[in-house]
């Protein structure tokens, strides 16, 4: 009888029951004096008794602006030590944190502020090129007019009362971080003990918008149980232990960043280690070599770019053992030299989503490279994984399907949208993740796709990921991304966009003669491009979806001049 691809986490430690302010004060009490935050591009460094001590402070002055535990607080920054006093400080006060993109224009900035109804933003005054408080002037116009003492009316996003601007720049009509968190310290901590004590484990504490192809991003919201829990246990399969030095260049507004980091290291006594407001891959080799760091998360991306830095030899990088990669499809070639050239032998692949806290799957650190490098591990502890046909019905072992997870992890809901949240999660609590699936005999799951991503071409089933990492063994392709697009004779076809290794010669017809006789014919992409990079979110998760839509506008370009990409000229 074949077995069922249904797999349960019934390892571990038990789950952990207390909030995030809670989790805080515990460890402040006993590793108080342990350095907990390093931010290199603003050299603080704060303890675990000081972030304690910022973080009730700033909690206290929310409260006296007269928020209410329930009320929701945006924060749109980049790395920096105000996010993280912010995040443990709106736990600490039964506040809910909203994560805003960085990256963010106008319209979703609205969107966001709208849609959960913000009490207050939390704002750094600009980021890159991008004026944060020029652009909220043009959304609330009223901010101009006050002092920051007294309370905003918008007429065009009433429910906003407060606007904090991070740093040290005075702005009309907005209350200064310090501000705020000065009059916390003059008021003291007995409001702030007392909403503390009345907050649940299973009380709401986080929004994130999950940036989807189509739509409006949407809310995803997490308690306490579900972020703790899920920091634990990543942290427990990393290796973090207490006085690990975590280096995050990951952006702090998503879950890699807050939870598997920020939470990663408070539920391990370990130190966060900040080395820029966002990614820079010099950057963070340097801060890895001047902090010691053991421990490096990032997107494949991400470790690619540092791979290939001109300056990559000439740091010293031997303190490195273990981290995350995580966020998209891990390159199995970018795996086995993370390993090598990084001294990361004990690297570990992640696999979730936002919508469950995120991680569902991590490798262990004593697998073998070979899973290490072509599987994302084995179930989380206290987890429920099952992978499910277009009927979902349980597949067997081995079989692709859909996969779809239960458990402590899976988020509250989206935020006041009782239909989507049917849709993602079902009557017995499943949520339906999208993505394709196999999972193996002992349990180590691959995962092959998107649903969405899957091409059908003439009927034949193909998932780009597979085609991927075949191409990630040409010795001259750094980075390659494969999908699909409309054909008049299949329907779809396969096109690949590729970042080729600095000072190769590489061409389309290298790559076909690469791939021929050694894939079948359907799965070589019809169509290659060469690009300097790919689309992408903050995060690094590559945009499909964008690379598709501008290859359907060069076939209309082609078609208006006569050359219709529907039409044989060559290739395969």
């Amino acid at each position: 009888m074949l077995r069922e691809s249904y797999v349960h986490g019934n390892s571990g430690p038990p789950l952990i029951g207390k909030t995030i302010g809670a989790l805080l004060d515990e460890v402040s009490a006993t590793d108080g004096e342990r350095e907990a935050l390093v931010v290199a591009h603003q050299k603080i460094r704060l303890t675990y008794s000081e972030l304690k001590s910022r973080s009730d402070a700033f909690a206290s002055g929310l409260l006296s602006l007269g928020l209410e535990p329930g009320d929701r607080v945006g924060i749109w920054a980049p790395n920096c030590a105000e996010w993280t006093v912010a995040q443990f400080a709106t736990a600490k006060a039964g506040l809910i944190l909203v994560n805003i993109n960085p990256a963010y224009r106008l319209s979703e900035l609205e969107h966001v502020l709208r849609a959960v109804g913000c009490r207050a933003l939390i704002t750094a005054a600009r980021f890159k090129t991008s004026d944060y408080i020029a652009m909220i002037r043009e959304l609330v116009p009223e901010l101009g007019n006050g002092n920051g003492s007294s309370e905003l009316k918008s007429s065009r996003l009433p429910e906003l009362r407060h606007v904090v601007s991070i740093g040290s720049g005075s702005y009309a009509g907005c209350l200064a971080f310090d501000r705020v968190l000065d009059r916390g310290k003059q008021l003291g901590r007995q409001r702030l003990n007392s909403v503390a004590a009345a907050i649940q484990m299973d009380d709401a504490v986080n929004i994130q918008f999950t940036s989807g192809t189509t739509g409006l991003p949407k809310g995803a919201t997490l308690s306490h149980h579900n972020l703790i829990n899920n920091a634990f246990f990543v942290g427990e399969a990393t290796g973090i232990e207490p006085g690990s030095r975590v280096c995050v260049p990951v952006p702090l507004y998503h879950c890699f960043g807050m939870v598997m980091g920020n939470l990663g290291c408070v539920t391990h006594a370990a130190t966060m280690v900040y080395p820029s407001e966002s990614f820079d891959s010099l950057k963070t080799l340097e801060t890895v070599e001047a902090e010691r760091c053991d421990v490096l998360y990032g997107v494949p991306t991400m470790f690619i770019a540092q791979l290939n830095h001109p300056e990559f030899s000439r740091f010293n990088l031997s303190s490195l053992r273990r981290g995350i990669m995580a966020g998209a499809p891990c390159p199995i070639e970018v795996m086995k030299e993370v390993a090598s050239t990084m001294h990361m032998s004990e690297i570990t692949i992640a696999y979730g989503m936002t919508e469950t806290s995120p991680v569902s799957f991590q490798s262990r650190r004593d697998d073998s490279l070979e899973l290490r490098v072509s599987t994302v591990g084995r179930i989380q502890p206290h987890l429920e994984v099952k992978i499910v046909d277009r009927d979902g019905r349980v597949v067997p072992r081995g079989e692709a399907g859909e996969l779809c997870t239960r458990g402590y992890s899976v988020m509250l809901g989206y935020w006041n949208d009782e239909v989507r949240t049917r849709e993602a999660i079902d009557s017995v609590g499943w949520m339906h993740t999208g993505d394709l699936a196999t999972i193996d005999d002992n349990g180590y799951c691959r995962i092959v796709g998107r649903i969405k991503d899957m091409v059908i071409r003439g009927g034949e089933n193909i998932y780009p990921r597979e085609v991927e990492e075949y191409l990630y063994g040409h010795p001259d392709i750094q980075d390659v991304q494969v999908f699909g697009v409309p054909d008049t004779k299949y329907g779809e076809e396969l096109c690949a966009w590729i970042v080729s290794k600095a000072g190769a010669a590489v061409d389309e017809e290298g790559v076909r003669r690469f791939c021929q006789d050694r894939i079948s014919h359907y799965k070589i992409p019809r169509y290659i491009r060469f690009v300097e990079s790919f689309p992408s979110t903050v995060t690094g998760k590559i945009q499909k979806f964008a690379m598709r839509e501008a290859m359907i506008e060069e076939f209309a370009r082609a078609e208006q001049g006569h050359d219709i990409p529907g039409k044989r000229h060559g290739g395969v």
